[in-house]
């Protein structure tokens, strides 16, 4: 399993319009073979960031299935344009969990 994690900061008073967009776009990533969950948070001390973790089975079921798929177009037409600056994606591979 691993754990895709991205920081995505949104233009000041656009989270409204990004929270409405992810809503609909987050059909989109989980239907992707391979996704195993999603869980979008919002930041207590900046309210335009926002904390976004999905679990993958594989790395390529992000990288190479979803990111090649019509459906990562939509999402980007949906979601991008609210990104500044532009989120860096990293992926984490489980080494302890509890609870």
């Amino acid at each position: 399993m691993v754990l895709e994690h991205a920081i995505l900061d949104i233009i000041p008073g656009k989270e409204s319009l990004f929270e409405a967009a992810f809503a609909e776009a987050k059909a989109l990533i989980s239907t992707s073979p391979g996704f195993v969950s999603l869980r979008l948070q919002s930041c207590v001390e900046r309210p335009n960031r926002y904390l976004l973790l999905v679990r993958w089975e594989r790395l390529q079921d992000h990288t190479e299935g979803f990111r090649a798929s019509p459906a990562y177009n939509e999402w980007t037409q949906l979601l991008h344009h609210f990104y500044e600056p532009f989120p860096t994606v990293e992926h984490f591979n489980s080494m302890f969990e509890e609870g």
